[in-house]
């Protein structure tokens, strides 16, 4: 269900990422247009390698600045322009105003510290208390994800917890200083299917508790169709499809999206032979002119090989980009 209320939290417009390499500048992101509203779960989805990691590191410019290139586009979080603030404004948003939960948890955690002392790191940079607050709501924020011994916890490390409940430490620790936007990038992809879902549950409790927003990165049709509000299908650098859960996933219109779903197993397709995409996602060096999707299209016609496809719109919420949306 989409928010009653309209505020916009954050607002994507027409962002082109580029990254410089050693045969010249990739266009890695382009063109990409999505808005996220207060309190709502907002969903990216899409086969690996179509960019939605990158889009979400893009959008605190979270990417080597040696590399990255933004030519074009506007990220407005509330009054900012996030591609035009200076490096300390940033600062003092990352972890602060807009967290994340990356996909694996080993690899985002200091092997050499303890939990304790990275739970409350951002707390005290960001000056929102002293260490025995700190303590404090880490404590209470481990209980609250079903972390049992909180105390004796704190003073472990790492290696001492198993990867769902590194997980569950990494969700607390993004939940610190209270941000308005939390992205959690394939925060279940590194962990067994029944404490997914006990994952999943807890973002959407601490979500209505909280009353923020979640931007969550998934390949994964079957977990997006349960806590998203809103979906967006990304391919290959561009977004194709967006609208409400129910519209994307129960009339999807992009032939991409369709694809998607026929290859997800559900029980209605018990025994039957399920849908595969023929070929793989594009590298970004050999995206086509025309629709990124056009050599593994079975709806394709002349003119998308030739030229951007116009988003079609099929209802106030619901835009396609496709020529054939219509045919």
């Amino acid at each position: 269900m989409i928010p009653t209320q309209t505020n916009k939290l954050l607002e994507v417009s027409d962002l082109t990422v580029q990254l410089n390499t050693e045969e010249g500048q990739l266009g890695i992101i382009e063109n990409i247009s999505f808005s996220m509203l207060e309190s709502e779960i907002f969903a990216l989805v899409g086969e690996s390698g179509c960019g939605k990691s990158i889009t979400s590191l893009a959008l605190t410019r979270l990417l080597p600045s040696n590399q990255a290139v933004y030519p074009s586009g506007k990220i407005n979080f509330g009054n900012l322009d996030l591609l035009q603030c200076s490096e300390v404004d940033l600062r003092n948003i990352r972890g602060n105003e807009i967290a994340y939960i990356f996909q694996e948890p080993f690899a985002a955690l200091n092997p050499l510290q303890t939990i304790g002392d990275q739970i409350i790191e951002g707390f005290l940079l960001h000056k929102l208390g002293d260490k025995e607050e700190a303590l404090a709501k880490a404590e209470t924020l481990l209980q609250k994800v079903g972390i049992s011994d909180v105390k004796q916890r704190l003073d472990q490390y790492p290696n001492q917890f198993s990867g769902g409940m590194l997980q569950r430490v990494s969700i607390a620790m993004a939940l610190m200083c209270d941000p308005k936007l939390l992205i959690a990038d394939e925060p279940t992809s590194a962990i067994d299917v029944t404490i997914q879902l006990q994952l999943i549950e807890l973002l959407l409790r601490l979500k209505s508790e909280i009353k923020m927003s979640i931007l969550f990165i998934s390949h994964d049709i079957g977990l997006v169709s349960h806590i998203a509000d809103r979906i967006a299908v990304m391919y290959a650098g561009k977004i194709v499809e967006t609208g409400t859960t129910s519209e994307v996933l129960d009339s999807p219109k992009h032939p991409y999206a369709k694809a998607l779903i026929d290859a997800y197993p559900t029980k209605d397709k018990l025994g039957k032979r399920l849908q595969v995409i023929d070929g793989i996602v594009p590298n970004p060096k050999d995206y086509p002119k025309g629709c990124h999707f056009y050599e593994r299209c079975r709806e394709r016609i002349d003119i998308c090989k030739e030229s951007d496809p116009p988003f079609v719109s099929i209802s106030d919420t619901h835009k396609v980009q496709c020529y054939v949306v219509n045919q």
